[in-house]
């Protein structure tokens, strides 16, 4: 009995680990592998989608990778799987391959997709996956809230590639003309308020474009309602509920009468198919007053010489502030000042016959050497505070963004559900901008929010 017993607890040990012994074992697989070969897939491509990107995976890392493994003795292969499909498809493609056992060994995603491979098991954290090497000295340069990116309920998942951040941006021409401060920071919602009924005393001009409605998609639930929310004090998604028809939610639809009742914004231009677009070249045009934008709006649409809404004089025109909580200390976490962010992440395959190696080139890649070089001489955030610090040093709202607003930053919870939770918010806004009360706004979205997800998981 005791030899049978023996060999079924070894045969335990061999196949499941039931003994505590192979976790370790499997983490450590081929650490000592003097060949190896690592894939990195990203949704880019060589002069297609992503194209600055993908050729730096191709023509930088690969050769300069492989070349420092050389060094230490190892013939390494790295090889670049580029895509250049939708996002959706691209998600769709990475959790096929997951769930079957294959994909890369290093893959990039979409901050908002991580929970949802999470809960299905196809992604796992970084220590059960690399083992207790994941003590890394990048950790310093990334700042907490920007490390939330590549987290899940509590647990480290993989390395955040890059973020952004929101705030109100404003023309200093219009402001002269209401006799507005150039350097003027608001400190609740009230003061916008204030600032838009001054502003609607200038003829042609539309004081406050807080995005809104169904037409502008997610830019509506990212640039207004979350931002807006957070500034209540709770996020959208805690304690595994949404957040239903709550007093907060209410606050936030209240806002949004407050502006497009009462003569602040625009309600007409959320309802149209290029609004946000026209919302832009009505900005550079110095017809709108304020404007809650991510970054984006200061290096790629108002940018004097590439924009898409070009603005020769943005340096001087264009003011940026942090968004206001609903008042001092109201915000998430008792903040006084609140902040959205997406951006992406690289997580390791839980299925590489290389772990530590896997782990090792994840570190290569969010090197401050790496991350220089993938900026290819442009000004955009990164994920680490000591390349913001450098790059970001000549361009005034990036360096903003990186030292006053990442470390207070949210995102968006990466469930399954979230884009119908989405979906349901930017109705309900278009409500309210249609003219329908906030309790009833609310009171439907809270309707099509239990239909989407289930009454247990409405908070």
């Amino acid at each position: 009995m005791r030899t049978k017993a023996f060999g079924l607890l070894a045969v335990c040990a061999l196949l499941t680990g039931c003994l505590g012994g192979t976790q370790e074992t499997d983490q450590g697989r081929n650490a000592d592998a003097k060949e190896i070969t690592l894939t990195i897939v990203a949704n880019a491509a060589l002069g297609g989608k992503n194209a600055r990107g993908a050729n730096w995976l191709q023509n930088w890392v690969v050769p300069k990778f492989t070349e420092l493994q050389k060094a230490k003795g190892v013939t390494a292969t790295i090889e670049f799987e580029q895509n250049g499909a939708g996002d959706e498809d691209f998600k769709t493609k990475v959790a096929l391959d997951l769930k079957t056992g294959g994909g890369g060994d290093i893959i990039e995603i979409d901050g908002i997709w991580l929970g949802e491979l999470a809960q299905a098991g196809q992604v796992k954290p970084l220590d059960e996956v690399v083992g207790t090497g994941t003590n890394w000295d990048g950790w310093n340069q990334i700042p907490q809230a920007v490390q939330a990116l590549g987290e899940f309920d509590g647990k480290r998942y993989g390395v955040p590639m890059g973020t952004d951040g929101r705030v109100l941006f404003f023309n200093k021409k219009l402001f002269a003309q209401a006799g507005l401060p150039a350097d003027w920071q608001p400190r609740s919602w009230q003061d916008v308020l204030d600032a838009g009924t001054r502003l609607k005393a200038l003829p042609g001009v539309t004081p406050i474009q807080l995005n809104a409605g169904t037409a502008m998609g997610e830019a509506t639930t990212m640039q207004g309602v979350l931002p807006a929310l957070a500034g209540t004090g709770r996020p959208i998604h805690e304690n595994g509920k949404w957040q239903g028809d709550s007093s907060n939610v209410k606050d936030v639809l209240g806002l949004y009468q407050r502006i497009y009742g009462g003569g602040l914004g625009d309600p007409v231009l959320q309802q149209e198919a290029k609004g946000r677009d026209r919302s832009f070249t009505l900005f550079s045009e110095n017809r709108i007053g304020i404007l809650l934008e991510s970054d984006y709006f200061w290096r790629s649409v108002v940018e004097p010489k590439n924009g898409v809404a070009k603005m020769a004089d943005r340096d001087s025109a264009v003011g940026w502030a942090l968004v206001p909580a609903r008042q001092a200390g109201a915000g998430v976490g008792g903040q006084d000042f609140v902040s959205m962010s997406g951006g992406g992440v690289r997580v390791i395959n839980p299925n590489t016959k290389y772990p530590r190696q896997a782990w090792e080139l994840m570190q290569f890649l969010n090197s401050a050497e790496a991350v220089k070089e993938s900026l290819a001489g442009t000004a955009q955030l990164t994920q680490r505070q000591d390349v913001n610090d450098e790059v970001l040093k000549g361009d005034p709202v990036l360096s903003f963004v990186a030292e006053k607003v990442l470390p207070i930053t949210r995102y968006r919870p990466g469930l399954a559900d979230y884009p119908k939770v989405s979906a349901a918010l930017q109705q309900a806004t278009a409500d309210v901008v249609s003219g329908k009360s906030p309790d009833d706004a609310a009171k439907a979205y809270r309707e099509a929010l239990v239909k989407a997800v289930g009454e247990d998981n409405v908070g």
